[in-house]
């Protein structure tokens, strides 16, 4: 997760929701990340990644550096766009569950910052990646991984799922740590802010 320096926005619009998602794309096939979560909040997003090479920092560096750039010429503007450093949690890939508790926060945010009613299904919320997991794999983005989330749940990845929510209670607090206590021993980290 990162945030806009004092709370500003970093996404004024879709145009900018939209380079921004061309910039990950972009990032993701530079650096072999595959996504499993993504919301893009007004002055903030969340995503849940994994990184099979550690290429973390770096890749970081060059995606906020970038789409800071693209920012600031199109809005004529220059300065910080983010506040200080990216958060990021390492989560245990080992099916205890955990990868679904934090995509479930991802996918709920827009609910808990009320830019979505309760009563609205998670699809009328276009800034994230949870409409695609209802998507025929054809129709996903290359660098959306949804293999592990869906194969947690029991479903195919080419099952959708039926519920309007994903799990989590809405309102609740988000995900601290890895609440195994034990830290991914794979060479493959997913990691989710």
């Amino acid at each position: 997760m990162i945030r806009g320096h004092q709370r500003r926005d970093i996404f004024r619009d879709e145009i900018d929701r939209r380079r921004f998602l061309a910039t990950l794309g972009e990032a993701c096939a530079k650096t072999g990340w595959q996504v499993h979560a993504y919301g893009l909040m007004r002055n903030h997003f969340h995503w849940v990644r994994e990184t099979p090479s550690a290429n973390l920092v770096a890749g970081m560096k060059w995606l906020l550096g970038v789409y800071t750039q693209r920012f600031h010429i199109r809005h004529q503007t220059c300065g910080h766009l983010f506040a200080g450093r990216y958060q990021a949690l390492v989560v245990d890939g080992s099916g205890n569950g955990y990868l679904r508790t934090v995509c479930d926060y991802v996918h709920l945010n827009p609910v808990r910052a009320r830019r979505l009613r309760r009563d609205a299904p998670l699809t009328a919320f276009v800034w994230s990646r949870y409409a695609d997991y209802l998507r025929p794999p054809a129709q996903r983005p290359g660098w959306l991984r949804t293999d592990r989330l869906l194969g947690e749940t029991g479903r195919s990845p080419g099952q959708p799922r039926r519920s309007a929510g994903v799990g989590a209670a809405v309102g609740g607090t988000p995900p601290a740590g890895n609440r195994s206590g034990r830290r991914a021993t794979a060479p493959r980290r997913v990691s989710g802010g």
